[in-house]
């Protein structure tokens, strides 16, 4: 398990253990979290699981896929660097103590 703080847009904080593996749409959506929609079931087929990276995530994971960039086009929030697909994103140890922040809208 990998410890992991979401931060939802109305400022509540929330730590969750993730299974390594599980997507961090997946422990959004299991432990209800406010602000990830995951509407296509984490295909990267609908941006509605943006979220917003810190910077210790930001220096382990690996850059975003061609299809992550191309879905990140089409996000309802501000785009920024820090701009992430969470469906794309597996829990490992190397993220552990990470944190990511939901924008106030995801369509």
């Amino acid at each position: 398990m990998t410890t992991l703080t979401y931060l939802e847009a109305s400022g509540t904080a929330t730590a969750i253990d993730v299974p390594d593996g599980w997507s961090l749409m997946q422990a959004a959506i299991a432990n209800g979290i406010e602000g990830i929609l995951g509407e296509c079931g984490g295909s990267c087929a609908c941006a509605t699981c943006h979220c917003y990276v810190d910077d210790q995530l930001m220096a382990v994971l690996p850059p975003p896929s061609a299809g992550e960039l191309d879905m990140l086009d089409n996000v309802a929030a501000e785009r920024r660097p820090n701009s992430r697909l969470a469906c794309q994103i597996k829990a490992s140890p190397a993220l552990a103590g990470g944190s990511l922040q939901l924008p106030e809208v995801q369509e």
